[in-house]
């Protein structure tokens, strides 16, 4: 089997995509960030989907962007509610950067070639770093920064659910056996990992299990 690494964040996207790159045959070595995020039960959420979902390995590397700010994920800044203007405060400067970035020093170090992560210009936020100019042009820099893209086969970056609804990723994951009562998305989620159902991502995981036609499994506060 080849290896490939996967971003879990503990949310459910993250989890349909371990269950794909199973799917398709990987060795799946699960990669966590702890960078200070104020949902920090979706760590927890994450080893437990890792393990459910037959990773072969799962870690939590720590990345320290409670130190920069500029996120009401990482600063003391309130969880906007649903409907605003632009980018909300909720976007995370530079996240999905740095997470790729550190995927791809593990990728190299395990001579994968290939990174998935969850990232969704459909169902999401607004963020700018989940679109696929943003894929694709990480993708070009991984090649281009790396030994295993100067010398080796190449990095392949993975968004299986870039074009994707919510509705769609529920289903996905039903079809893969998914658990998502096992999943944590909530911004404002407490300790135990449930959620406070008002804020963005509560009402775009809602609106997909409702749209799916499926139960949802979500524990409210």
């Amino acid at each position: 089997m080849k290896n490939a690494v996967v971003l879990l964040s503990g949310g459910m996207d993250s989890a349909v995509v371990l269950a794909i790159a199973r799917e398709l045959g990987f060795a799946v070595h699960a990669l966590s960030v702890a960078y200070g995020q104020r949902h920090t039960s979706e760590l927890a959420a994450a080893a437990r989907v890792a393990t459910a979902l037959g990773a072969a390995a799962h870690k939590t590397v720590q990345v320290d962007l409670r130190s920069v700010g500029g996120s009401a994920l990482t600063a003391d800044i309130e969880v906007p509610e649903p409907g605003g203007a632009g980018i909300p405060a909720t976007y995370v400067p530079a996240r999905n950067t740095i997470m790729l970035s550190v995927a791809l020093g593990w990728a190299e170090v395990l001579g994968a070639a290939d990174i998935f992560c969850g990232v969704n210009a459909v169902d999401y936020s607004g963020y700018p770093d989940c679109r696929p100019e943003f894929v694709e042009a990480f993708e070009r820099l991984a090649n281009l920064a790396t030994k295993a893209g100067v010398e080796g086969a190449g990095i392949r970056i993975h968004a299986p659910l870039m074009r994707l609804g919510k509705d769609a990723i529920v289903r996905e994951g039903i079809r893969l056996g998914v658990d998502f009562s096992a999943t944590v998305s909530c911004y404002r989620a407490d300790d135990d990992g449930r959620a406070c159902g008002h804020c963005d991502a509560c009402g775009l995981r809602a609106g997909g299990f409702a749209a799916a036609g499926v139960p949802d499994p979500t524990r409210y506060a």
